[in-house]
């Protein structure tokens, strides 16, 4: 049974919403946060454990140096202070898929704190987020339900165990109460695990595939009735796994707990799980406060106290930031917001700028990318990014047209060969003779001959002076040579013939 939902226009006129989100980060390090043990994504299930993952008696954590630099170039980007001196700590509760049924984590002491992001909305307007913490931690197992209707816990007759996970290194980025947003809280949201999810992305810290569950967010949402001074009972969605899902989930939410308040209920402090299917939200656990995870010092693990040296020489390793990037490539290309937003939004705008610093111009690279390689994907039902050719591959087709070598017509062929796993574009022409540019003059002049002894009149058009004529000889032409000769010099000809 669906919730009642109040109209989105009536929750603005009775309530102020409040958000606060929490998203987790696996990072792409090439070993667990505590132990040696590969990260590899997909591996089978329980092959990529130790003792120290499994919680076995008598293994010792040690932490992953690589992590921790990881975590305080996040926290310098984020405009944070990092903590010159800090602990983990156990964090207690019943874990079936944490082994030893806690989770070494940070609590009063994170890496980096009071921070902030600065995030663009549709309409070009920015709006800061402040953040409260980053923190390190490991991540849980993978608990798989089986025998239920919905994959989840409920219904479901037993449930398997993955601990691949346990223990890959995560950070926690928890934003404070965003407030103010109004009607806009649901694109505030959203526009800022975007941009979260493109500094990511630029640090190399991690893959961030929201799909695979290497970048998860938790959608805090509470409403004030308008003038209240205190904040709401908030609810937690949980994992949301898209950038559309998390502007769906906050929405409902604050449409959700209106039509509750207006009602006269009480809205529960609790986790809510995202439906995916119909963008609505359902029942979790009822949501713990900090005291009930009974947190208490790692007694095996050291304090991390990175010194001022060290983190100015991480300091020193970051990255343009994606938005100063995006202005300085949009201005170089002379393109427009509207264009730059899309680009950004088809997931193009990375592979563009690789793709011509293979060599390519920026305006083939786009074309290429927007138009036809886009179409192939859409086609394949991926992104963009998931196609099975490089932007060297392209910059090399784009080569290899501007060269003469190949025709576009030809090179949408070889492509179509990359993407189909037979190599590179150059391997291809070498096993594909037939997709190369007929540089035979003669040839080419005997189809012209033949084409224009077939077409009399067109041919008496273009003696005329009616140019446009020429069209219906090159099409020709350019059927006869299977699309090989090259249409420039084909009217060339034909023009040659006919004067």
């Amino acid at each position: 049974m669906s919730d009642d939902l109040l109209a989105y226009d009536e929750v603005l006129a009775k309530f102020e919403p409040v958000m606060g989100m929490e998203v987790h980060v696996e990072l792409h390090t090439a070993t667990k946060m505590f132990c040696p043990c590969p990260t590899t994504f997909g591996a089978e299930p329980n092959t990529q454990v130790c003792p120290v993952c499994l919680g076995l008696p008598g293994s010792l954590p040690v932490v992953n140096q690589a992590a921790v630099e990881s975590a305080i170039r996040i926290g310098l980007a984020l405009n944070c202070s990092i903590t010159p001196w800090g602990r983990f700590a156990r964090k207690n509760y019943f874990y079936p898929d944490q082994p030893k049924n806690y989770q070494i984590s940070q609590y009063d002491e994170p890496i980096a704190t009071d921070g902030h992001l600065d995030v663009v909305l549709d309409d070009g307007t920015t709006w800061r987020v402040e953040i409260e913490r980053a923190h390190m931690e490991e991540d849980t197992g993978k608990s798989l339900h089986v025998g239920g209707a919905t994959g989840r816990i409920h219904g479901a007759s037993h449930s398997l165990l993955d601990y691949n996970r346990a223990g890959v290194p995560l950070i926690e980025i928890v934003t404070k109460p965003i407030v103010g947003a109004g009607e806009r809280a649901p694109e505030v949201a959203r526009a800022y695990v975007t941009a979260l999810r493109d500094l990511l992305k630029a640090l190399d810290v991690s893959d961030v595939r929201m799909d695979q569950g290497s970048m998860r967010c938790d959608a805090n949402v509470s409403l004030n009735p308008i003038g209240a001074a205190e904040f709401g009972t908030r609810t937690e969605t949980k994992n949301v796994n898209s950038l559309k899902s998390v502007e769906v989930a906050v929405r409902y939410e604050m449409r959700r707990q209106a039509a509750v308040l207006t009602a006269g209920g009480t809205v529960v402090q609790e986790t809510r799980h995202f439906q995916e299917a119909d963008g609505t939200t359902s029942p979790g656990r009822r949501k713990e406060t900090a005291e009930d995870y009974r947190y208490f010092p790692e007694p095996d693990l050291e304090p991390i106290a990175p010194s001022t040296e060290w983190v100015e020489e991480l300091r020193a390793t970051l990255p343009e930031l994606p938005w100063l990037r995006r202005a300085r490539i949009q201005a170089e290309w002379g393109i427009s917001d509207e264009e730059m937003r899309d680009l950004v939004n088809a997931g193009a705008l990375d592979l563009i700028i690789a793709t011509t610093e293979a060599g390519a111009p920026a305006s083939e690279s786009r074309s290429w990318w927007v138009a036809y390689l886009a179409q192939q994907a859409n086609s394949r039902g991926v992104e963009l990014g998931e196609l099975p050719i490089t932007p060297a591959q392209v910059a090399e087709v784009i080569a290899l047209v501007a060269d003469g070598t190949l025709t576009n017509k030809l090179a949408r062929k070889v492509v179509d060969y990359v993407l189909a796993g037979e190599g590179d574009p150059k391997q291809i022409l070498a096993a594909h003779p037939e997709l190369v540019v007929v540089r035979d003059d003669s040839l080419i002049k005997s189809e012209v001959e033949k084409a224009l002894a077939a077409n009399p009149d067109i041919a008496d058009k273009i003696r005329s002076g009616k140019v446009q004529a020429a069209g219906k000889i090159v099409g020709d032409v350019m059927k006869a040579t299977r699309g090989q000769a090259d249409p420039a010099l084909v009217k060339e000809l034909v023009l040659a013939a006919c004067s």
